[in-house]
């Protein structure tokens, strides 16, 4: 069998049962069997560990129950998922069982779609995260690494922080291959707009031809966190489903997490990525509170990631993505109307729409 194929562990005293499930499932799985809670648990400690544990609960010797806290309290079997298939169909029952890590609890006689169906997203969901968490150590030690060998340039030949925002960057780039003009054109959105609100009673305070610049030089980082995110995710050409868009979300403190870390392994002050670190982190929210991932309102929401915002959604708007196909100029200028004093910062948007003109030609210009 393919060693790609998902491994379930099936746990039961009963030979009968096991051979149900043997039968149900060896024809998607790899199967393995115990017929009691001590060899299930020595199987399950085997490497490779299983994928997924279906576990009656009334076993001689030690139960279900007990064998699910063992299983959770193993660094080696606790993030296995585990499934009861049990008689027992007591409310009590089922909350004891999820209250000691189980993901869920299906009650005997077993209907067979539907245990292939809870077994088969339990197992997606299990993937989902593996992925996630295998991307979250890649980003780090690419974050690490690359920002390492940016500093020892810089050291050994002067050079200035853009060596290390490049080298930040073209992860990025290479993650998703639609971001690469998308990340020269936001820059540019980003440099235009912030010029244009700097004679702005609100904002001139706030910027000067360096923070301008210091932005200008931040803004491809607002989506490294996606560097974290699942293919089947990142590049699904339908709408995201509740699930999906909670993983989605989280590109935001992913980026956030990673230029922390290569602030911190890199030492000292560097500006430049203390703002790629807060637009990476709060492009997403919005003027009235309703964005993530913090839900931040008003001016709680710092200025360079509420001018990425405008830039983000523009450019989001007339791009074509797998999921959509691009918008007009016009038809995208009509939809951010709706967000002014919602999604966008008011005054900034106001601003937007006097030099819209230039947003046009910037998009023509790196066209994709």
């Amino acid at each position: 069998m393919n060693p790609e194929v998902p491994t379930i562990l099936v746990i039961d005293d009963a030979p009968a049962n096991l051979e149900l499930m043997d039968a149900l499932l060896s024809g998607h799985y790899r199967v393995k069997v115990a017929s009691n809670a001590e060899r299930g648990l020595r199987i399950a400690r085997e490497r490779p560990v299983p994928d997924l544990i279906l576990l009656d609960v009334v076993m001689p010797g030690v139960d279900g129950y007990e064998l699910c806290r063992q299983l959770k309290a193993e660094v080696l079997t606790a993030a296995i998922p585990v499934i009861f298939l049990t008689a027992r169909s007591d409310v009590a029952d089922e909350q004891r069982g999820l209250e000691l890590g189980a993901v869920d609890y299906i009650a005997k006689p077993i209907s067979a779609p539907i245990l292939l169906a809870r077994v088969r997203n339990h197992l997606t969901l299990k993937a989902a995260a593996d992925f996630l968490r295998d991307r979250n150590v890649f980003l780090e030690a690419e974050v690490q690494r690359r920002a390492e060998e940016a500093t020892q340039r810089a050291h050994e030949a002067q050079l200035s922080n853009e060596m290390t925002m490049v080298a930040l960057a073209s992860i990025a780039e290479t993650r998703d291959n639609e971001t690469g003009n998308h990340i020269l054109r936001t820059q540019h959105y980003v440099r235009t707009l912030a010029e244009q609100v700097q004679s702005h009673p609100r904002f001139r305070h706030l910027l000067n031809e360096r923070t301008i610049e210091l932005f200008f030089k931040a803004a491809p980082l607002h989506d490294i966190g996606k560097v974290g995110i699942p293919d089947r995710i990142l590049l699904k050409p339908g709408r995201l489903t509740p699930e999906e868009f909670e993983i989605m979300k989280g590109h935001t403190t992913l980026g956030h997490d990673a230029i922390s870390k290569a602030l911190q392994r890199v030492g000292g002050h560097m500006p430049v990525l203390e703002i790629a670190r807060d637009i990476a982190l709060s492009h997403q929210e919005k003027w009235d509170g309703s964005g993530y991932p913090n839900g931040l309102a008003g001016e709680a929401i710092p200025l360079s990631a509420r001018l990425m915002a405008i830039a983000d959604v523009y450019d989001a708007l007339i791009s074509q993505r797998v999921y959509k196909a691009a918008m007009s100029h016009e038809e995208a200028l009509a939809i951010m109307r709706n967000g002014r004093g919602t999604h966008f910062d008011p005054d900034l948007l106001d601003e937007f729409f006097r030099i819209e003109e230039v947003f046009r030609e910037i998009a023509q210009r790196y066209l994709d």
